[in-house]
């Protein structure tokens, strides 16, 4: 038996398909997972399980360069972005509009994760990174400029 982390076996699967680069979606209980999507559906009632609960426990088993919301989120929901600005400070942060979260961005994520929670633009890109020290740190490897700050 798993001793820790994430148990749900779809959800443990699909974490150990990304690559960098690859965008994996946290959304709300109402958000329009497009029919082609790789989804993993986790709502069981409202709240439940909430949204920064999986992102949480997501985030603790990829590595996470990039957050993208939609562009509504700092106005409208500042608690949310505050939260995502602190659990993911080395990111690095981008806005789209609602209807691109919703569209474009949807059926570009490679696994779609969806939550219970009943929060206003509670939908969250997260684009996988690379263990910077763990992935460039062997004798003679040599880091790109833009992964030196990481070492």
């Amino acid at each position: 038996m798993k001793r820790n982390g994430i148990l749900n076996a779809q959800l443990s699967g699909a974490l150990a398909t990304l690559g960098h680069t690859d965008l994996i979606m946290v959304v709300d209980a109402g958000f329009p997972i497009p029919p082609t999507a790789h989804r993993i559906d986790l709502a069981i009632a409202e709240n439940l399980p909430d949204l920064r609960t999986v992102i949480d426990l997501i985030a603790d088993e990829i590595v996470v360069e990039g957050v993208v919301r939609a562009e509504d989120v700092p106005t409208n929901n500042p608690r949310l972005d505050e939260w995502l600005q602190g659990r993911f400070a080395d990111a690095e942060f981008t806005l789209r509009t609602h209807a691109d979260v919703l569209g474009m961005l949807a059926r570009q994520a490679k696994v779609i994760v969806r939550t219970g929670a009943f929060e206003p633009w509670g939908n969250v890109g997260l684009f996988c990174g690379v263990d910077v020290p763990k992935w460039f740190g062997g004798d003679g490897v040599i880091a790109p400029d833009y992964y030196a700050s990481k070492l």
